[in-house]
């Protein structure tokens, strides 16, 4: 049975002067779907936000400034897109999936008209995307559970005039990205992102406020841009580092990275250099420690 068509959106401030602007609901949403023939893939990790409250509680968390140019990735059928519209000074928003892309002006226009001119569409993988029409500084963003991660250290590499943001993702995700050293979670991820930024968790969604509504609960996770550890080794010496550290993790580091270094021995050569001892693990080391062993190893005999 079709959703009866809600009426057009109506300006808050015609209707309840102060009001909050309109966002969209489930039936809007499943109006819009149906507008454009599309139903939520598993492929592309499409869960798409219902509740105007959750979208209101991101915009909130997010913290930004009237100002700002806010970079949205996967902004599927619009409803985080429109809460950041209402914040900031304009955004631009990342989409894979020509259909939904396709669609987003509109939507933007009927519900937003006096917007139109701030919202930037850019047609692409974000996993690929290094130029975008407009210099954001904030990222907000509803990710796809399967390439979160690497979303998140993508856009923070190529984008260094990202000052903050707030992403949405599995919560398990959220726990490891905002990890410290020593925590059962700390890993990977937790290290890569404190390249670029610290991390904090900054609270946990339900799952009734998606659609469809995904088996696990979402992370909230904000994160506040700074600069790397000062080294004289890359970020790509680096991260090598931390690939090899946690690909065993039960092994000790002097093993973990008797790989990488080319033998056990120059592996413990280049710890001690470092000042960590060989005996101990990845989990308990934090990025500049790591930054510390790719230095040592650019050192031979140091």
């Amino acid at each position: 049975m079709t959703e009866p068509t809600p009426s057009a959106p109506v300006e808050p401030s015609a209707a309840h002067p102060g009001a909050p602007a309109q966002l969209l609901g489930a039936s809007d949403i499943r109006r819009l779907a149906e507008e454009i023939g599309v139903r939520p893939t598993k492929t592309l990790g499409q869960n798409f936000v219902i509740d105007g409250n959750t979208i209101r509680r991101i915009v909130a968390a997010a913290d930004i400034s009237a100002d700002e140019t806010v970079l949205e990735v996967g902004p599927g059928l619009g409803s985080l897109t429109l809460g950041l519209l209402d914040a900031a000074t304009s955004v631009v928003a990342v989409e894979i999936d020509p259909v939904l892309a396709a669609k987003l002006p509109d939507t933007v226009a009927r519900w937003r008209p006096d917007a139109v001119a701030n919202f930037h569409l850019v047609l692409a993988d974000a996993m690929k995307v290094t130029e975008l029409p407009v210099q954001p500084t904030a990222l907000v963003a509803n990710l796809p559970y399967n390439v979160a991660v690497p979303v998140v250290l993508h856009l923070l590499q190529h984008f260094p005039t990202l000052r903050h943001g707030l992403v949405m993702v599995q919560d398990e995700v959220a726990d490891r990205l905002a990890a410290g050293p020593g925590s059962k979670t700390y890993g990977v991820p937790s290290v890569k992102a404190a390249w670029y930024s610290g991390m904090r968790k900054a609270g946990v969604i339900g799952m009734n406020v998606f659609w469809p509504a995904p088996k696990i609960h979402s992370g909230l996770v904000a994160f506040t841009r700074r600069e790397p550890p000062a080294t004289t080794a890359s970020r790509e010496e680096v991260f090598a580092v931390i690939d090899a550290a946690f690909a065993q993790r039960r092994k000790t580091l002097r093993a973990a990275l008797a790989g990488w270094a080319g033998s056990a021995a120059e592996a413990e050569r280049c710890l001690r250099a470092a000042g960590v001892d060989p005996t101990a693990r990845g989990e308990v080391l934090d990025i500049t420690a790591f930054a510390r062993i790719a230095e040592a190893h650019a050192q031979p005999g140091s």
